[in-house]
């Protein structure tokens, strides 16, 4: 019982504390709670070195400086031979002779394969047969006319017999010469899929011969560059899978505009390199556009509003907003045309964190 009682007598002791205080004294509890936060806070400040209100922006520039700009049209092209040629026979008939292999170095005018033309031959040889037997007929009446014997039409008509035969045997063997597949050009087998029985037809049956040692690079360059790329442009050209690259001259670029494709082709003349083989990817870098006296900036550093193309100035520690105008741009770098000048500190890093007129702290300054 006695314990009831106490625990009563505690609840009612609680439930006294828990009344709410008079205004005047909760007022003073909040006001001495606010000086202690008011306190705290100026110490704080104090500590960190002011409000961020009045810390500066923190960048980097560099100088800007006039040097020399070029801009490239890249594509992308192939090499290929400059003496590349399939070898065709001119009259279809069976192969009967095959006098290369895949791989072997040729000369200009060498017989690759023959075909069969043995009926030619026979006919040939009938021909040749009928030359000497008419060559015989006329000297013999040669012999006569200029002994006065005989007549004149006689002798003519011996000499016009054989003459007409001649002919006909050079006829025959050029006929002959239709079957056999000749290499046009001096230069290395790379491809021949024939075969020793195999019936081979003009056009479709060939050899084809590469010179290697003369190459050049071709590629389609779009028709909006038709005004700026020409015969003579520097260009650079890279070869990934031969792990090259030089640097040469534009030596052909076509005045015709393809209907199709709408670009034009340019062609560069390569030097004899081993590791160069026609058919591999080449990256044309073409010069369009080259300035010695440029102004130029990185790409990050021009920022982009609905007034135009801006960038940002230190201006003895003030950030200073410039309108410019952008011109071409490579390699990461855009060519100014108007808007900067020589000697500019361009804010780099840090510009798309500031506006026009902030406090700025330079962190790094590249001359």
């Amino acid at each position: 019982m006695k314990k009831i009682l106490y625990i009563a007598a505690m609840l009612f002791l609680a439930a006294c504390s828990n009344k709410p205080k008079d205004k005047k004294t909760e007022l003073a509890d909040l006001q001495k709670q606010q000086a202690e936060i008011n306190s705290k806070i100026t110490k704080l400040q104090t500590e960190v070195g002011g409000t961020d209100s009045t810390k500066s922006a923190e960048v980097s520039t560099v100088e800007v400086k006039p040097g020399h700009f070029t801009n490239y049209v890249q594509i992308q092209g192939k090499i290929d031979a400059q003496d590349n040629v399939t070898a065709y026979p001119q009259a279809p008939g069976t192969i009967i002779a095959i006098n290369v292999r895949v791989g072997q170095h040729v000369s200009r005018g060498q017989v690759l394969a023959q075909l069969d033309n043995s009926v030619l031959k026979q006919q040939i040889a009938q021909a040749q047969a009928q030359v000497s037997l008419l060559n015989t007929l006329f000297q013999r009446q040669k012999n006569l006319w200029d002994q006065k014997i005989g007549t004149e039409v006689q002798f003519l008509q011996a000499q016009t017999n054989l003459q007409s035969a001649q002919k006909q045997v050079a006829a025959l063997n050029e006929q002959s010469r239709l079957y056999r597949i000749t290499s046009p050009i001096s230069g290395t087998i790379d491809q021949m899929d024939l075969k020793l029985g195999q019936v081979a037809q003009p056009g479709t049956t060939g050899i084809r011969i590469v010179n290697a040692d003369n190459l050049k690079v071709k590629a389609d360059v779009p028709e909006s560059y038709s005004a700026s790329v020409g015969t003579g442009n520097n260009v650079k050209i890279v070869v990934p899978d031969a792990n090259d690259s030089l640097v040469t001259k534009v030596t052909f670029a076509a005045k015709a505009i393809d209907p199709t494709s709408r670009s034009f082709a340019v062609e560069i003349k390569l030097p004899a390199r081993k590791t160069l083989r026609p058919n591999m990817t080449a990256i044309l870098k073409i010069a369009d556009y080259s300035k010695s006296n440029a102004i130029t900036v990185p790409i990050k550093a021009i920022q982009k509003s609905e007034d135009g193309d801006y960038v940002f100035v230190n201006n003895s520690g003030t950030a200073k907003r410039k309108t410019v105008k952008v011109g071409a741009t490579y390699g990461g770098q855009s060519e100014i045309i108007s808007g900067l000048n020589a000697g500019d500190q361009l804010i780099t890093a840090g510009a798309e964190d500031i506006e026009d007129g902030d406090k700025i702290k330079v962190l790094n300054a590249a001359n």
